[in-house]
């Protein structure tokens, strides 16, 4: 399976990013890390993309790592559904004291827009 893990800087995002690339050395799937500019973070992109190649060394796994420019969701989106992935991850969610599920604009976007899987790690 060909996985896009779309990654922003959240800790939402940083828990998709290990639980993907444990996921990944159990299953040999192909991942490509796509990282983003998460308007709701003030991480840069090179701390993240230095994080993820700390978990992607750790596990010993080479993955690609590409830069998207302009807004995340679409150009996460249209990356995905371009280059023929099978499944989009994203990290997100959170459960409102109700009991609900509260998600953050990236990724409600990208479940509302995809034609691609997606799978949404909490």
């Amino acid at each position: 399976m060909k996985l896009l893990l779309g990654i922003g800087g959240s800790d939402d995002s940083t828990r998709a990013l290990e639980r993907t690339v444990e996921r990944v050395a159990e299953t040999g799937d192909d991942l490509t890390v796509a990282i983003l500019r998460n308007p709701a973070t003030e991480v840069d992109p090179a701390t993240i993309e230095e994080r993820t190649q700390t978990v992607l060394d750790e596990a010993d796994m080479a993955a690609p790592v590409r830069h998207l420019d302009g807004d995340p969701g679409s150009q996460l989106v249209d990356l995905a559904e371009r280059e023929g992935f099978d499944r989009i991850v994203l990290g997100g969610g959170e459960t409102s004291p109700m009991g609900k599920i509260k998600l953050g604009g990236i990724a409600e976007f990208v479940l509302l827009n995809s034609h691609v899987s997606v799978t949404l790690v909490r």
